[in-house]
């Protein structure tokens, strides 16, 4: 029985998809139908449902899938789903920055003239913690597109974004100022799923490790 028999999978679709079909199939499961089929969604016979990053922790806590895959910055942004964190998979790097136009850093300044920065982003959630934690006073302002947009026409003195090269940033002319988390691929498990189905779970794990 290959270790995913019993279990449905949620795999990320994007960036994350590829490694994940090769680690699947690195501890036996057949994912050529997978990757031959950019449109169809859900694979019943394989147990393989796919989604977006973002969606996974959703599918996963409601039970539609016993375990997923995701990056760490997905998890981060939704602190309050239940889900199980239960291996760092190792893949699909990036880093969640602070980043700034270069030179004299404008975050700093307008720390010391208003006691606030402006900060654009698309992970309120992560960016609210993290000035938080850190005792700053920030005011978020949530952006859907190139976020790196927002420090140069002077909307915020900041961002805080998720980079794997840094090279959208260089091209933009901001600079890291401080590096928040690394994020890498997760496997995480629906609460239920992990005691109903705690033996092809240990054994799905148990391949990964050894991988």
């Amino acid at each position: 029985m290959s270790p995913g028999a019993d279990l449905t999978i949620a795999v990320p679709r994007g960036a994350l998809m590829r490694e994940t079909l090769d680690l699947l199939e690195s501890i036996g499961l057949d994912c050529a139908e997978v990757r031959n089929n950019d449109r169809k969604l859900l694979f019943a016979d394989v147990g393989i449902v796919t989604m977006r990053p973002s969606d996974v922790p959703t599918y996963v806590e409601a039970g539609a899938a016993d375990v997923g895959i995701t990056g760490k910055d997905v998890l981060a942004e939704q602190p309050d789903r239940e889900v199980y964190e239960l291996l760092d998979l190792g893949y699909g790097k990036c880093t969640m920055v602070l980043a700034t136009v270069d030179g004299p850093d404008p975050s700093v300044e307008a720390l010391r003239r208003l006691g606030v920065m402006r900060v654009a982003t698309k992970y309120y959630k992560t960016a609210a913690a993290y000035f938080e934690a850190t005792g700053r006073q920030a005011e978020i302002v949530e952006v859907k597109g190139s976020v790196e947009l927002a420090p140069l026409t002077g909307l915020v003195e900041a961002i805080v974004d998720l980079t794997a090269t840094g090279t959208t940033l260089r091209e933009n002319n901001l600079v890291i100022r401080e590096e928040i988390f690394v994020s890498t691929a997760r496997l995480i498990a629906n609460p239920v799923s992990h005691k109903l189905k705690a033996a092809a779970i240990d054994a799905m794990l148990e391949k990964l490790r050894a991988h």
